[in-house]
């Protein structure tokens, strides 16, 4: 029978739970969020253990914020058994703190690295690919369809990018969006709020056809290259792209 502990479905509680199985000396079989549905040969272990966010402060200060930004990055992909990776990783990580980056010979550090690269590139990318439209209520809003759960991050970015706008950006897969007021931005469902109340301005469809025909022009045909497009723009990401939509 296989013990699984089970944590709230967030960061902070995650990361104290490792923390306690870590201070104990226990070795879990797996880690799974609240949502998991257990099979008859799964044991499901509760601790109900505080949310203290000072666990984030405790995780760089022993190690550094490189260490966490990983365990972070980790936590917002799609890796199957992340909780147990994130585990094994800091275990070493305190083990070996001033040598873990190094010890790619270690299969859970070879792995967490390798999965934090692939959501920093997707995230990267996505910076690029992302496409608002204007809504009648001068609010700019994006669809995105991400394999990770990096919608943070982009709204960072775009926090950064566009400070004096209000914005969404929705992400289509898990159906969470990111709302910037000008000041923060929140993570809220979609079932929050009446998506079919949103209409787009007057002007978007002449400014969606303006780009096109920009994109459209610059465009050297002698110079097409679709492989190295693809490389570059990926067609899983084509379908909230403007330009790109009429394409697939």
């Amino acid at each position: 029978m296989s013990n699984i502990y089970i944590y709230n479905n967030n960061l902070i509680s995650l990361l104290n739970l490792v923390d306690f199985l870590l201070q104990k000396k226990i070795k879990p079989d797996n880690i799974k969020d609240n949502s998991f549905n257990a099979s008859l040969l799964d044991r499901t272990i509760i601790l109900n253990l505080k949310e203290d966010e000072n666990i984030i402060g405790k995780i760089i200060n022993k190690l550094n914020a490189k260490i966490f930004n990983i365990i972070y990055y980790i936590y917002l992909s799609n890796q199957e058994n992340k909780e147990l990776i994130i585990y094994y990783f800091l275990l070493n990580a305190y083990k070996y703190p001033d040598k873990i980056l190094a010890l790619r010979n270690l299969r859970c550090v070879n792995l967490s690295l390798k999965i934090a690269k692939q959501v920093s590139n997707e995230a990267h990318k996505l910076k690029g690919f992302v496409r608002f439209k204007e809504l009648d209520n001068k609010v700019l809003y994006a669809k995105i369809n991400p394999d990770n759960n990096v919608l943070f991050l982009l709204a960072k970015h775009f926090k950064r990018r566009l400070p004096h706008e209000y914005f969404m950006i929705h992400d289509i897969n898990r159906k969470i969006l990111a709302l910037y007021d000008k000041k923060e931005i929140y993570l809220i469902n979609e079932n929050n709020l009446d998506l079919k109340k949103l209409k787009e301005s007057e002007n978007e469809k002449e400014m969606e056809n303006l780009w096109k025909s920009f994109y459209q022009t610059i465009g050297i045909k002698e110079r097409k290259n679709e492989k190295c497009r693809m490389n570059f723009m990926p067609k899983k990401y084509w379908q909230y792209i403007i330009e790109m939509s009429e394409e697939l």
